[in-house]
């Protein structure tokens, strides 16, 4: 593990703002889930922030997604980066956690996906899979995995093969 009181900072940066649905309340819970069982794991806090462009479209989005961005890991969350296991995922954070990486960014595009900047600028990709979903739903899944991650990385019974 990293050196003795580091910790890796997980931020999901997602565009747009969903207000008072549901899915961002299940989306909160699910990080701060994740921050408290990462504390001992150098994992978290665990973050989620609303990205809105002053602009609409892809483009915009994608200047305003990396202009938040500041010496972060960019993953992206896009249709055509690979599939991984819950099991694959854990083994991707604790790996970068274990090369000394500070700050983990997962980015969630709007409607439309991530502009071409962004996932340029990306030096990972995963997919949710095959199927298409809202981007708030995409959000609860990612949180929701992130927090299955670091229960895993710690040995929880929470994941179940």
């Amino acid at each position: 593990m990293n050196g003795v009181g580091s910790s890796v900072r997980i931020t999901l940066y997602c565009v747009g703002k969903l207000g008072s649905a549901p899915e961002p309340v299940l989306a909160k819970d699910y990080a701060a889930r994740a921050t408290a069982a990462g504390r001992a794991l150098g994992l978290g806090p665990v973050e989620i922030v609303e990205v809105e462009a002053r602009k609409s479209g892809k483009a915009a989005e994608g200047e305003a997604l990396l202009a938040r961005l500041d010496g972060d890991r960019l993953i992206a969350c896009d249709e055509h980066g690979p599939t991984l296991t819950s099991r694959e995922f854990a083994q991707l954070i604790a790996r970068l956690r274990d090369d000394g990486e500070r700050r983990l960014a997962f980015v969630i595009g709007g409607a439309d996906g991530l502009d071409q900047h962004v996932l340029a600028a990306a030096r990972s990709r995963i997919s949710f899979g095959a199927q298409t979903w809202p981007h708030a739903l995409a959000r609860v899944m990612l949180a929701e995995q992130v927090y299955r991650a670091i229960t895993i990385i710690g040995g929880s019974p929470y994941h179940r093969d």
